[in-house]
């Protein structure tokens, strides 16, 4: 197993098709989709589609979400890291969007803002990444708080609208950007 990043609790690796039934346990949780448009997977098939997508990404990129394993157990907790927007969203294009997302059974843990820490750090640091910025729901304020506890600066709120099959519930978004 490639481990790229390693905390006191947790274990960075990139994801694999392996990772397919922990990403659908995590997606096909309604309350996790609460603030993704309400649309939970209801097939394993969607699962290996995004894992597909993530790996075009490192391949097309050298980047993407990365899978987060509990270090004691090895389970899959969920994914943190890096996704290339060629956008347009938000009126950007070509940037580095940030994001983590967990099991609820792992909510309320730290390990968002555990893993969201190591993985930024990452990025910044090794792959030398200074424009990065996250988005979430505007009534995510639990995600909102994390973006802002690892150096996240509020932007703007917008309308996400660059991919209306994902986010079609008429909310606004909250653009984030790093601010060192």
């Amino acid at each position: 197993m490639e481990i790229f990043i390693e905390t006191e609790r947790l274990i960075i690796r990139p994801l694999s098709m392996a990772d397919e039934q922990g990403m659908f346990e995590m997606d096909s949780d309604p309350e996790v989709h609460k603030f993704l448009g309400k649309k939970p997977y209801t097939s394993i098939e969607q699962s290996r589609e995004n894992i597909a997508y993530v790996l075009s990404q490192y391949r097309d990129y050298s980047i993407g979400r990365w899978a987060v394993l509990e270090k004691g157990t090895n389970d899959f907790v969920g994914w943190t890291g890096y996704k290339f927007m060629e956008g347009p969203v938000n009126a950007h294009t070509n940037y580095y969007d940030f994001g983590y997302r967990l099991m609820r059974k792992f909510w309320g843990k730290g390990y968002a803002t555990e893993s969201g820490r190591a993985s930024l750090q990452y990025g910044i640091e090794k792959l030398g990444y200074k424009d990065i910025y996250g988005m979430t729901d505007i009534n995510n304020g639990a995600s909102r708080h994390i973006l802002e506890k690892l150096g996240f600066r509020f932007i703007e709120n917008f309308a996400y609208d660059a991919r209306p099959d994902w986010r079609a519930t008429g909310e606004l978004t909250t653009w984030y950007k790093w601010m060192p």
